[in-house]
């Protein structure tokens, strides 16, 4: 039986010694340099620029095993995982491609090959899906590809199957590259009878290939399909809309050409071809996974019984499947955090968290312990995870000792929630609320994805429509008002850009060739006055953003018109000036002068204080420090560094001493050209971890002449943007903030040149602005400060004191007021401003006082209003509900609110309306008690 090193070998192999393919490394699941995806999710994401016709490589052919992810966002196969087995957030997809060579006919003969050749798989278990064509979307059957199955094989022709468009026709956008795809599925069926099963999302018969034949260029000649599939994606109601569906807009305004090159695309899951290969029906069965179940058995003091019915052995395969998907990613450069692709992480990991804590007891951080088992079983394949195991094992306990903390409270929370949700129920499916889905993620760390899964194993669903809304309420956003071009997936080819000119100076000349306008390229018409779109050159002496260097702003001028460069991007081997006509017009072909605007040396100040400032790092706090990330721009320099505390104010001081040594030392700051193999091996190169790197690759030396004189002195990086000439121009280094980012993960902030001294003679003045008012001198402020802060601290306390008695007498007096129903107390009124625990002190101070009373008070705080709602054990029981209640008089006062039946609170701005509320609130809870 082949082993799973075995077989991924032997693919690679066939596709580079017997036809002529490169081997291509896998990228990182973390995109360092596209901003579109959270994750890598397929073979074809490094190469999207050939795809696009912006980019090109050195060969035509290429190979390799992909590391992908598929969690969040559009491609997410979380909710699947460990229900079924063959499902994974991260998997490998082994694929080949050509760019421009073969195609269709070379792609399916050496497919079939392959597998029945090398492989030898059973021709009776294989099945073939080819596209049938879509009459409305104007799309012509694959004929072309079910031939080539019958005559360059030899398939049953019974086992070619047509396929509708969901299934077999790709496509990267709305508008870009597309073409129809052909699928291989293998059939496990005892009798081979799994014909009728294929494309049916059945384990009987997996799809374990698919060739993908990139061959037309989908575009909008008209812009109003575009306008029109923007509109029917951003409008919820879409009843009042002239078209039906979507697909009758792209039916009615979509165009497709032949593309110039056609490519082929295919992958292939490497655990699906393995299972396969050795006879099981589970990928979890086969050596991808046992090395890891082995590992997972030990702590949990289990075995893996491979059923799926059985919530141990699911609880196995998830943890397995999510410590891969999580160990890959921090060694692909991957945070954990609340946002984007670190708030998936934290949600992954969370859930294999709580399957050990549930299923399998563990109450200690363990998914860390199970790191070495996976890189001693992949890291030869993948020396990334030996490269970085000590960061891995470290950022995930960190993680899990920090759920572990809310953990069990957040359980006990989802009990109540169940309880609830069943006594509610009426006959229906039990739904748990929106508003304890919400609370379980806000309070104690439960991501909606892990209460979902929680309700799925106790047969409940959750309402994550309220769940969402709350969480859209709870979130501040904010979105500016100019409008932006948007550049994603475009149609048409972008010529190349000869960007070598942005190392000359500010001003160059060049020809318009066209821009780039709702993601089609125009290489023909006008340009008019106002217009936003993305104009392209034959050559540019503009940075396009990259490398963390912000892009070039500045003016486009032809005898026509003039353009305004806002930003400047790179897309493949093309440079995107992006901006707006801002007077008259411009037209392809027409002569241009381009003039960077003068901050761009502030820029360069910043960017060659920042290799300084990494150089220093580790000097003065160690080797470990490894860039993370860097924004550079006429502003200021951020920088993201691994490091575990924040830095003394001494290691600061010493940092900026280090970086202005280099400057006043005026050292010369040197671009070389060289090959990437040989720059690797100059002394203390720094590169970006994850960041793709040309070859030759531009090597940025800082006080020494050429690469061999570099000593640990020196400051030698892979970067690509543009420098100071000699590390005296930037005039003065001075760190403003630091901060952490992330865990393991600091932030540092500084200034060059002007702005650094603008920002020490800020400092300056706000240090004799506290000598004047403390009449003292510099070095004294800390002692005076401090004295200041004890009294104030001391003069606090007897306010509090003070305003604990006022309290008590008012709540007194309201509770001897209180109006009286059927035996219990009602108890409302307004009372005097005070921090909040001494006012839900008062509240429990007569919940314990009255076993039968019913609390509301409100207060006005400087214009903003509060309230709080309370009630015992007793009037809970006859009816009283302290959430419904604040939920219903909040609007009065023109806020929100919400809680328990026993306590609830909200906040307004509408403090005339606190009576009115208050009268209200005696009103509802009356009703409340009567049965209402």
């Amino acid at each position: 039986m082949l082993k799973a090193s075995e077989i991924r070998q032997q693919f690679i192999d066939f596709f580079v010694e017997k036809h002529g393919h490169t081997f291509v490394p896998s990228s990182p699941v973390v995109p360092a340099d596209d901003p579109t995806l959270l994750f890598t999710n397929a073979g074809m994401n490094q190469f999207k620029d050939v795809f696009l016709g912006a980019g090109s490589r050195p060969y035509s052919r290429a190979v390799n095993s992909q590391k992908c992810i598929r969690a969040g966002g559009k491609h997410n196969d979380l909710d699947d995982v460990g229900r079924d087995t063959y499902h994974h957030t991260f998997f490998e997809m082994l694929g080949n491609w050509s760019f421009g060579d073969y195609f269709k006919k070379e792609a399916i003969g050496w497919a079939w090959e392959l597998l029945t050749k090398v492989w030898q798989l059973d021709k009776n278990r294989l099945h073939v899906t080819v596209f049938e064509g879509d009459v409305g979307q104007k799309l012509a059957r694959d004929d072309e590809a079910a031939e080539y199955w019958r005559t360059q094989t030899d398939i049953d022709p019974t086992h070619i199957h047509l396929g509708n468009k969901k299934d077999n026709f790709w496509e990267m956008g709305d508008t870009g590259p597309c073409g129809p795809c052909t699928e291989i599925h293998y059939d496990r069926t005892p009798d081979q009878s799994g014909g009728k099963l294929v494309n049916a999302g059945r384990p009987e018969v997996i799809e374990i290939w698919n060739l993908v034949f990139i061959q037309f260029n989908s575009y909008y000649p008209d812009p109003q399909g575009v306008e029109q599939l923007k509109k029917w994606d951003q409008t919820p109601d879409k009843s009042k809309l002239p078209f039906k569906s979507r697909d009758e807009i792209v039916a009615k305004y979509r165009k497709l050409s032949p593309l110039p090159a056609k490519h082929v695309d295919t992958g292939m899951g490497f655990e699906r071809i393995t299972a396969v290969l050795q006879g099981k029906d589970s990928n979890y069965d086969t050596d991808v996974f046992a090395p890891l179940m082995d590992a997972i058995g030990e702590i949990a003091n289990r075995r893996y019984g491979g059923k799926l019915d059985d919530l141990s052995d699911l609880a196995f395969r998830v943890i397995a499947d999510h410590l891969r998907m999580l160990s890959f990613s921090v060694a692909d450069g991957g945070q954990f955090g609340n946002k984007g692709r670190g708030s998936v992480m934290r949600s992954v990991l969370r859930r294999a968290v709580r399957y050990g804590w549930q299923v399998f007891n563990l109450r200690e951080p363990f998914l860390f312990k199970l790191v070495n088992a996976l890189v001693d079983h992949m890291g030869h394949a993948f020396k990334e995870l030996k490269f970085r195991s000590t960061e891995m094992i470290e950022q995930i306990r960190s993680e899990e000792s920090e759920f572990l903390t809310t953990i069990e409270r957040g359980i006990q929370l989802f009990e109540k929630a169940t309880v609830r949700a069943k006594n509610s129920a009426k006959g229906r499916v039990p739904v748990i609320s929106g508003e304890d889905a919400f609370e379980l993620y806000t309070t104690y760390g439960f991501p909606i994805d892990l209460t979902r899964q929680m309700g799925q194993e106790r047969g409940l669903a959750v309402d994550e429509a309220l769940y969402q809304l709350l969480i859209d309420e709870h979130t501040v956003k904010s979105r500016g008002d100019k409008e932006k071009v948007v550049i994603s997936a475009i149609s048409g080819t972008l010529p190349r850009t000869d960007d070598a000119p942005k190392f000359e100076g500010l001003k160059a000349t060049a020809k318009v060739l066209g821009w780039v306008k709702d993601n089609i390229v125009m290489t023909a018409g006008t340009l008019a006055v106002e217009s936003a779109a993305g104009l392209i050159l034959d050559r540019t002496n503009f940075y396009a953003e990259q490398g963390g260097q912000v892009g070039d702003q500045g003016t486009i001028a032809t005898a026509t018109g003039r353009f305004e460069v806002d930003d400047t991007k790179k897309l493949g081997d093309g440079i995107l000036h992006i901006g707006r006509v801002v007077e008259g017009h411009l037209e392809p072909g027409q002569p241009a002068t381009l003039e960077i605007s003068g901050v761009r040396a502030d820029t360069m100040r910043n960017h060659t204080t920042t290799h300084l400032l990494n150089w220093a790092l580790r000097k003065v706090l160690g080797d470990h420090i490894e860039q993370k990330g860097s924004l550079v721009d006429p502003e200021k320099t951020r920088f993201d560094f691994a490091h575990p505390e924040p830095l003394t104010p001494k290691q600061i001081a010493d940092v900026e001493r280090l970086v202005n040594e280099k400057i006043y030392g005026d050292l010369s700051v040197k671009a070389v050209v060289m090959p990437l193999a040989d720059a690797k091996r100059v002394h203390g190169v720094r590169a970006v971890f994850g960041e793709k790197y040309p070859d030759p690759v531009r090597v940025l030396l800082i006080g020494a002449e050429k690469p061999e004189d570099v000593t640990a002195e020196h400051s030698v990086e892979f970067c690509g943007g543009t420098h100071l000439r000699h590390t005296g121009e930037a005039g003065f280094f001075k760190i403003v903030t630091q901060e952490a980012v992330g865990k393991g993960v600091r932030r540092v902030i500084g200034v060059t040149g002007r702005e650094a001294v603008a920002t020490v003679q800020r400092l300056s003045s706000v240090v004799e602005q506290l000598t004047g008012k403390f009449r003292c001198q510099p070095d004294d402020l800390p002692g005076r400060i401090e004295g200041l802060e004890a009294e104030i601290k001391k003069l606090q306390q007897q306010l509090k004191k003070g305003t604990s008695g006022d309290l008590v007498s008012v709540t007194d007096k309201l509770l001897a007021s209180a109006l009286e129903l059927n035996g219990a107390k009602i108890v409302v009124g307004e009372i005097p401003s005070a921090p909040n625990e001494q006012i839900l002190t008062q509240l429990d101070r007569l919940r314990q006082k009255v076993s039968n009373v019913v609390v509301v008070f409100g207060w006005n705080d400087e214009g903003k209003v509060g309230l709080l709602a309370g009630a015992t054990k007793d009037m809970v029981a006859k009816g009283a509900h302290a959430g419904n209640l604040i939920k219903q008089i909040a609007p009065l006062i023109g806020g929100k609110g919400g809680g328990k039946p026993d306590m609830a609170q909200a906040g307004g701005k509408d403090a005339a309306k606190l009576g009115e509320a208050l009268e209200q609130a005696k009103k509802l809870a009356g009703e409340q008690l009567a049965g209402k």
